[in-house]
C-alpha cells in the first residue's frame, strides 16, 4: 500500500536563487506498507520541471501498490514522483532483508562524504557577512544568476579567503556574460560553474573556452541526457529527484564515469530523508551538495549527522 503525506519544514533563513525565494520547504513523503514491513522515501516537486505537490502525488497515487522497482522505471518517467516511490521500495526491500540499502545495491560501506554549503543570493554585502560567517567550511557554494555578480564574487571571496568556492548560475547567463565572468572566477579561485546557461539554449559552450569546469544540472536529468551534453560539460550533477530515484541514480553515475565525466551529487531542498540515498550516490564524488538539512529550521526526528567529517550514511532508523 503507498500512501502520500505533505510535510513542510521551516528554513532557518529565507533561501534565494535567480529564479526566486523561499522560506519552506514542501515535500511530499511517500510511505509504503507490504508484509507488515513499511518504507520510506521523500521527493521534493520542482516547478522548473513543470512538477507540482497536486501533479507529483496524482502520479504516485495512480501506480499500483504492489508495484517493484523494475516495474516502476517503466511506469514513471525520470522526476519526483518515481524519486520518492523508488527510495520508498529500497528501504522497505532493506527492512524486508534485514540488510542496508548499500548491501542490497552491491556497493561498499559508505564513509562520511563533505559537502558544500550554499549561500543564498543576496546582496553582496549580505553574501559578505555570510561568507565570513561560513568561512571554516571546507567548500561553499555560491548561488548567482543576474548581470550584477561579479560584485558578490569579490564579496565571497572576501568574507572566506580559504574556502574552495563553486558557483551556480541556474541558467541565469547568458553566453555573453559567462565569457566576461569566466576569467575573474579562475582569478577569484572558483573551483568550478554550474549551468551557467539554459538548458536547451547552452550550445554555445561547446564553442566558447571553458577555462574551469562547466557541470550539467538542468541540463542532465537521466543516462538518456549524456549524449547531448557531449563537448559541452565536464561534470555533471546528479539529484535523485531529476533520475527519479536511487536506481537510475547509480546506473547514471556508472554510465557518466565512463563517458568521461566527473560527478556532482547534488539536492533540491528537503529533509534527511531526501538526502539519505543520495548519500550513497555522493561516494567518491568530485563534488558533494548534500547540504539540504543545514538550510532547514527543523528536520525529521532521526535526522542525518553533520560534522567535520561532512554528511554521515544514514542510520537505519531514518532510511536504508
Amino acid at each position: 500500500m503507498l500512501t502520500v503525506t505533505e510535510d513542510r519544514f521551516a528554513l532557518a533563513e529565507v533561501f534565494t536563487i535567480a529564479r526566486g525565494s523561499r522560506t519552506h520547504a514542501d515535500v511530499l513523503t511517500v510511505t509504503l506498507g507490504r508484509d507488515g514491513v513499511t518504507g520510506h522515501g521523500e521527493c521534493v516537486p520542482y516547478a522548473r520541471y513543470e512538477e507540482s505537490l497536486a501533479s507529483v502525488r496524482a502520479q504516485i497515487m495512480g501506480l499500483d501498490g504492489g508495484i517493484d522497482r523494475a516495474a516502476l522505471q517503466e511506469a514513471l518517467p525520470a522526476g519526483a514522483a518515481r524519486n520518492a516511490v523508488d527510495c520508498a521500495l529500497w528501504d522497505w526491500e532493506a527492512k524486508r532483508a534485514g540488510r542496508r540499502v548499500w548491501e542490497l545495491a552491491g556497493l561498499a560501506r559508505p564513509e562520511p562524504v563533505i559537502t558544500a554549503f550554499t549561500l543564498s543570493l543576496d546582496s553582496p554585502e549580505r553574501m559578505e557577512a555570510a561568507a565570513r560567517k561560513h568561512a571554516a567550511r571546507p567548500l561553499l557554494k555560491i548561488k548567482l544568476g543576474t548581470p550584477d555578480d561579479m560584485a558578490r564574487l569579490e564579496a565571497v571571496r572576501r568574507g572566506a579567503p580559504r574556502a574552495t568556492i563553486i558557483v551556480d548560475a541556474n541558467e541565469g547567463w547568458s553566453a555573453e556574460v559567462y565569457s566576461e565572468l569566466a576569467p575573474h572566477l579562475l582569478r577569484l579561485g572558483v573551483a568550478m560553474v554550474e549551468q551557467p546557461l539554459p538548458a536547451g539554449a547552452d550550445g554555445m559552450l561547446a564553442e566558447i573556452a571553458r577555462p574551469l569546469p562547466v557541470c550539467a544540472d538542468e541540463s542532465c536529468h537521466d543516462r538518456a541526457s549524456l549524449p547531448a551534453l557531449r563537448g559541452k560539460y565536464d561534470m555533471i550533477n546528479i539529484k535523485l529527484d531529476k533520475t527519479g530515484g536511487l536506481t537510475e541514480a547509480l546506473a547514471l553515475r556508472d554510465a557518466a564515469r565512463a563517458a568521461g565525466y566527473r560527478v556532482m551529487v547534488g539536492c533540491m531542498v528537503g529533509s534527511s530523508l531526501a538526502m539519505a540515498p543520495a548519500v550513497l550516490v555522493a561516494q567518491g564524488a568530485e563534488v558533494v551538495d548534500l547540504d539540504g538539512p543545514l538550510l532547514l529550521a527543523e528536520d525529521r526526528a532521526q535526522p542525518l549527522r553533520y560534522d567535520a567529517e561532512g554528511v554521515h550514511p544514514p542510520e537505519a532508523a531514518l532510511w536504508g
